[in-house]
C-alpha cells in the first residue's frame, strides 16, 4: 500500500530539517501500469534543502531515495525528484517570464 502523501513529507522532513518540500501523488496517471497493480504509488518530489549545497545531481538524487528506501519497490513503485538548493530555488523562481 502506497504511503499518505503527509508520510511521505514528514518523512522527508525528518531527512532534510527544514527543507521546502512539495509532493504530488503521480499514481493516478499510472493506472494500469504493473507497479501501480500492487499498490504502490508513483510520487514527484521537488525538494530546496542546504543538505544539497555542493552535492551533484545524481548524489541528490540518492539522498532522497536513501530516505525512502525501505519503502521501495512495496509501497513507492516511482518516485521523481527535483533536488536544488534554496538559492537555487529561489534563483530559478526569480526567472521573469520573457516580453516583462
Amino acid at each position: 500500500m502506497k504511503p499518505a502523501l503527509d508520510e511521505l513529507e514528514q518523512r522527508l522532513q525528518q531527512r532534510f530539517p527544514g527543507a521546502r518540500l512539495r509532493v504530488v501523488d503521480d499514481s493516478h496517471l499510472h493506472a494500469g501500469h504493473i507497479g501501480a497493480a500492487g499498490g504502490a504509488g508513483h510520487f514527484t518530489v521537488e525538494i530546496a534543502s542546504d543538505a544539497f549545497a555542493g552535492v551533484g545531481r545524481v548524489a541528490r538524487h540518492r539522498l532522497v531515495y536513501d530516505a525512502v528506501a525501505d519503502w521501495m519497490p512495496h509501497r513507492i513503485h516511482a518516485l521523481v525528484v527535483k533536488a536544488t538548493t534554496p538559492a537555487e530555488s529561489a534563483a530559478a523562481s526569480d526567472v521573469a517570464p520573457s516580453g516583462v
